[in-house]
């Protein structure tokens, strides 16, 4: 189903993170005339195009998501590796191994141990929620957020793992601490991350 979205605004509602993946290649690939912004998220890919005509846009949309829908697990979207060093010294580490009845050192082990893909960017500018995260390690948030988390910490909470790009308040479990800059305003692109984008962690 595709809805309009604001006055120049389309959503696709793709039903599955894995179609909104395809869906933002193809048409960051082949952009169409009058699109300016492409924004995927869990089952959903929003197309902003102001000076589209947006009856051709809709048709569009329409034709490349039954191409994509018949294409099956054939079009899935192998994105570039970044591999993150990590100071696994956060202050919920403890909090975390305890939760999921393993050991810290195990909890690192888990954590390094799989590769991760981002799934869709959103909270905060330069924010990816990190999907794969293994299953032992999915924890709850915290019952009261903090009221700043600095920038570079690496945290998890329910199925996912993030970095957080910059100093914010925040209610994910901080297991770690990178050096990596994930989120520069004076780079191009700001974002060292983006939908697809796999991600490795490594025990620095």
């Amino acid at each position: 189903m595709i809805r309009a979205a604001g006055e120049h605004g389309l959503l696709v509602e793709t039903g599955s993170l894995e179609l909104s993946h395809r869906l933002d290649a193809v048409l960051r690939a082949e952009r169409p005339e009058g699109v300016v912004e492409i924004v995927p998220g869990p089952e959903t890919v929003l197309v902003v195009a102001p000076g589209a005509d947006q009856a051709r846009l809709r048709a569009l949309l329409e034709a490349v998501v039954a191409e994509e829908r018949g294409r099956g697990g054939a079009g899935t979207v192998e994105g570039p590796v970044v591999t993150i060093p990590v100071v696994y010294d956060g202050a919920d580490l403890d909090s975390v191994a305890e939760l999921a009845g393993i050991p810290a050192g195990e909890v690192v082990s888990r954590h390094a141990g799989r590769e991760l893909v981002v799934g869709w960017m959103g909270f905060a500018p330069g924010f990816a929620y990190l999907t794969g995260l293994d299953p032992v390690l999915e924890t709850p948030r915290l019952d009261t957020p903090r009221t700043s988390v600095p920038a570079g910490s690496v945290a998890v909470a329910g199925p996912y793992s993030a970095v957080y790009p910059a100093a914010s308040p925040g209610g994910w479990r901080l297991i770690g601490r990178t050096s990596v800059r994930v989120w520069d305003v004076s780079a191009d692109p700001p974002s060292l991350f983006r939908p697809g984008t796999r991600v490795r962690f490594e025990p620095a």
